[in-house]
């Protein structure tokens, strides 16, 4: 496959790609260059892409296993995204700053869960995955998933609750 077939095949895929990417990763930075090292692992087998019938879903699949990859990996830690857990519409000052301190609160319960709650917290109630995506990031099955999941949110009510108690008790 020469450099213009590539192009025309490939590169009209890339928006698509950035986008599953950033969802997986919610890094801008992360995501683009997760994106180039894709298009130059596809570069690099280039003269076997030929037999490919759908290069969109190859290159989604590609994009999606190297995400789990990196998200898998020691190397990406969730400490470096930014969470957002909170959107704030219509709320006076003194409701902000209390919606504010309780989700910092939470970001706070979160990490001091162990590791593999952290993950799975994170993926599934911030990020929005599925448990088949979760079970791909892991390496864990379903069932342990869930477990996992149902424990770590257990543990982020009880010790909001706390903190939610101390704080009305301390105003």
């Amino acid at each position: 496959m020469d450099a213009e077939s590539f192009k025309k095949e490939f590169l009209p895929y890339h928006r698509k790609l950035y986008c599953i990417a950033y969802r997986l990763l919610e890094n801008a930075a992360d995501a683009e260059d997760l994106v180039q090292e894709a298009y130059l692992k596809l570069w690099d087998k280039r003269e076997g892409l030929a037999i490919i019938s759908n290069p969109e879903a190859f290159s989604v699949t590609l994009v999606k296993n190297m995400c789990f990859d990196l998200l898998r990996s020691g190397k990406y830690t969730l400490s470096r995204q930014s969470v957002e857990l909170a959107e704030v519409h219509n709320m006076s000052q003194a409701d902000n700053f209390e919606v504010r301190d309780e989700a910092q609160q939470v970001r706070h319960i979160i990490a001091h869960l162990p590791v593999q709650q952290q993950k799975i917290v994170t993926l599934r109630d911030v990020k929005g995955c599925s448990y088949e995506e979760i079970e791909q990031v892991t390496g864990l099955n379903a069932t342990n998933v869930r477990v996992l999941l149902s424990r770590a949110r257990k543990k982020i009510r009880e010790e909001f609750n706390k903190w939610s108690n101390y704080e009305s008790r301390r105003n």
